[in-house]
């Protein structure tokens, strides 16, 4: 299994932006662009049944969805929330940390494009899995690191990733704290959530912390990427 070395440093100039919502206004906005036709929309259910699921944590999940989606194989991407027991979660609830859930991804993709164990190269290769309940400038447990597992086989494959990168001290002495989890439920975010970088490109976040991120990861996994990724 080949890991791929990507040394991530968040290098941020403004460290008080967050993914964290600033007040329902800008929530309104966000609502109004949805309703844009020339837009992309999302696959409908229907669509991608045929496909393989994997679900991860890394941080906000506006740029975690980002850099899923620039991935080729990957079908579709959805942000929603997972890793906690209570039940239809909102966003204000998760990003202010009432909850034990994580902002986290759906990822739909064909296996005969890319393997799960690919998908977890991106998973690592994509953030710092040494920062405890800590993703950039978004704190809280509601940011970890959680990469989930729905049979043996894939926790074998995440245990494994993990031990490698540990084997090759790709961080150094700083210890991987990523969450190794069994898989349960989904909750998918609002509306307004989904593909969120694409639809407010010049929102002080994505401009500033999304973008630079998911730049940081197409230019170390290059053969990964869609032709037509953004």
């Amino acid at each position: 299994m080949k890991i791929v070395r990507t040394p991530f440093l968040m290098l941020l100039l403004l460290a008080s932006i967050s993914c964290q919502p600033k007040n329902k206004s800008g929530k309104q906005e966000v609502a109004q662009k949805e309703s844009d036709p020339h837009l992309e929309t999302k696959l409908i259910s229907g669509q991608l049944q045929k496909y393989e699921t994997a679900y991860f944590a890394s941080g906000c999940f506006w740029c975690v969805e980002a850099i899923f989606e620039s991935v080729k194989g990957v079908k579709e991407v959805y942000s929603g929330y997972s890793g906690g027991s209570e039940k239809n979660p909102t966003y204000e609830q998760v990003s202010y940390g009432r909850t034990q859930h994580a902002e986290a991804v759906e990822v739909y993709y064909d296996p005969e494009v890319i393997s799960f164990t690919q998908l977890v190269q991106v998973f690592f290769g994509s953030h710092d899995p040494t920062t405890l309940n800590r993703q950039g400038p978004d704190k809280g447990a509601q940011y970890r690191s959680i990469a989930f597992y729905k049979n043996d086989k894939e926790k074998k494959i995440i245990q494994s990733y993990i031990d490698k990168l540990e084997t090759e001290n790709i961080y150094g002495n700083r210890p991987i704290v990523t969450e190794v989890e069994p898989f349960e439920k989904f909750y998918k975010a609002e509306e307004y959530h989904q593909d969120y970088e694409k639809r407010n490109p010049n929102n002080s976040y994505i401009r500033n912390v999304s973008i630079p991120r998911l730049n940081r990861f197409k230019k170390n996994f290059e053969s990964y990427l869609k032709e037509d990724a953004h």
